[in-house]
């Protein structure tokens, strides 16, 4: 068997998904008339403790019709300069909606410093664009999975707001933070005006992700989701996974946590990887490889052919993810696949 390990986009939906998925009543969804999607979307929005939700393709586009509804073109959302939607998702936001990324540094654990962000807001002069909009990432993907508290997430919000500003929260993985902080994903939510999170990573729905807020900017979302050309007519199909996924796939994502935990404390002990345990929280292992005689390259190809498959990220840095699928057997032969290799 592949122990694939690239991402947690790798899952593959649960039986009672596809048995869902083949249930489900269906209508036209950009008619509104599609009552599973409008089930989902009731429940997402439940959950994240918002006024509405809507369903949506993909991440990506979930976090490009949130800025599309907040923002007008030449406005600027302030995000860090690791985000997702900062460095992944092709500058749509600049390209489709004209709105302009101001980038803050990240700090390690995936946050913003709170006086680099009143420092980046601007003052009121027709030299500047307009600043709409704060940016947070939860869990975040390139700070290795950190979660962001409830504290310090209602501290942004709080700050945003004074200033008359919005917050959106990209949640693609909000519910492997609540899992870890042992919290509901709505106090994550906290202050935010709009949260996007994701069915197909860690939920393993094969489709989709949800974005929530107040019924108002839900309406101008679902407005911008058309202009993409992401309103999907009998959408129920996908959105019944989706409803498995929130009913009976986010308690399980502790297993994940442990998977990948145990992942990091055995490529500690290899020689010429180096991993800071302490920043493994969630799902999400990153680390670094130090061997003159060996590129991340050629460990990525040389794993391959051990059936294990991980991602470079940049430099000497490399990904590893655990997911719905992989088990405690699966990551000790993926470390057994290591050693071969390291050590050989």
């Amino acid at each position: 068997m592949f122990i694939d390990l690239r991402s947690d986009t790798v899952t593959l939906p649960s039986p009672a998904m596809r048995a869902a998925m083949a249930a489900a009543p269906l209508g036209d969804d950009v008619f509104g008339e599609d009552p599973t999607v409008n089930r989902l979307e009731a429940l997402a929005a439940e959950r994240l403790g918002k006024e509405a939700a809507l369903f949506v393709a993909s991440g990506t586009m979930g976090n490009l019709v949130s800025l599309l509804a907040h923002c007008g073109r030449g406005d600027e959302a302030i995000m860090g300069d690791a985000a997702h939607t900062y460095i992944y998702e092709q500058g749509g936001a600049a390209a489709l909606g004209g709105i302009h990324p101001r980038a803050l540094p990240t700090l390690p654990d995936g946050s913003l410093r709170l006086e680099d962000i009143v420092a980046a807001i601007r003052s009121d002069d027709q030299h500047f664009p307009i600043s709409r909009l704060v940016c947070l990432e939860n869990t975040h993907n390139r700070a290795g999975g950190a979660v962001l508290t409830p504290a310090y997430t209602a501290a942004v919000a709080d700050l945003a707001h004074s200033h008359g500003l919005k917050l959106h929260i990209d949640g693609a993985r909000i519910f492997h933070a609540a899992v870890a902080l042992q919290v509901e994903a709505r106090e994550l939510a906290g202050g935010a005006d709009s949260i996007t999170f994701c069915l197909s990573k860690g939920l393993a729905a094969p489709v989709g992700s949800v974005v929530c807020g107040e019924a108002g900017f839900i309406r101008r979302a679902r407005r911008a989701r058309k202009a993409l050309g992401g309103g999907m007519r009998q959408a129920g199909v996908l959105a019944a996974a989706g409803i498995v996924a929130l009913e009976e796939m986010v308690e399980r994502l502790a297993e994940d946590h442990a998977h990948a935990r145990q992942l990091a404390e055995g490529l500690a002990s290899l020689p010429g990887i180096a991993v800071e345990l302490d920043r493994v929280q969630t799902n999400i292992v990153i680390f670094s490889l130090d061997r003159p005689d060996l590129s991340p390259a050629e460990l990525i190809a040389r794993l391959r052919q051990r059936q294990v498959g991980l991602l470079a990220i940049g430099g000497k840095r490399l990904r590893a993810v655990t997911h719905y699928g992989i088990t405690a057997e699966h990551i000790a032969a993926a470390i057994a696949a290591f050693a071969a290799v390291l050590c050989q």
